[in-house]
């Protein structure tokens, strides 16, 4: 999560509507991401595997949109590791941050995971996103460890974070 990305034109908090993602959410969701300095910037094949029910690694992959305007504000992908997941980007645009997205993006891929049989998810976030840190915690993850310097350009210590949904 990060604190800059394109406006979400238009938006209402109130209307939001959270749906697995689609391919032609595609370009909206590479939009968000490229304009989050801190979001992964995957191509646009990962995106496509995290649709496929054939993947290697099985994912639930869920998008916010306006639903007057089917306008993609942010996005959440877990890879699952039964009983584990991990959540490997929550990405809400600017003008839909802070206004409850995110946590509508979590609860629903929370969700989600248990219907699975998820039992616990794990992260890991760069320890200078402080915003990110925060949701977290303010969804009841719990700090497990940190991988000192894991992320490169910059190099950077991961923080390891988990929460139990079962």
């Amino acid at each position: 999560m990060s604190l800059d990305a394109a406006p979400a034109m238009g938006f209402d908090p109130a209307q939001i509507e959270i749906r697995r993602l689609r391919e032609t959410d595609l370009d909206s969701v590479l939009r968000i991401a490229e304009a989050l300095e801190d979001a992964p910037h995957w191509p646009r094949q990962f995106y496509l595997e995290a649709l496929s029910a054939e993947a290697a690694r099985p994912r639930v992959a869920l998008v916010a949109s306006n639903p007057g305007s089917a306008e993609v504000v942010g996005f959440a992908i877990a890879g699952l590791i039964p009983p584990e997941a991990e959540l490997e980007s929550i990405a809400v645009a600017g003008e839909a941050q802070r206004r409850g997205v995110g946590r509508q993006l979590f609860t629903a891929l929370a969700g989600e995971l248990r219907r699975t049989g998820i039992e616990d998810l794990l992260l890991e976030v760069r320890s200078s996103n402080h915003a990110a840190i925060q949701f977290y915690r303010s969804q009841n993850f719990k700090q497990t460890g940190v991988r000192q310097r894991y992320y490169t350009d910059p190099k950077e210590d991961a923080v390891l974070m988990s929460v139990r949904l079962a």
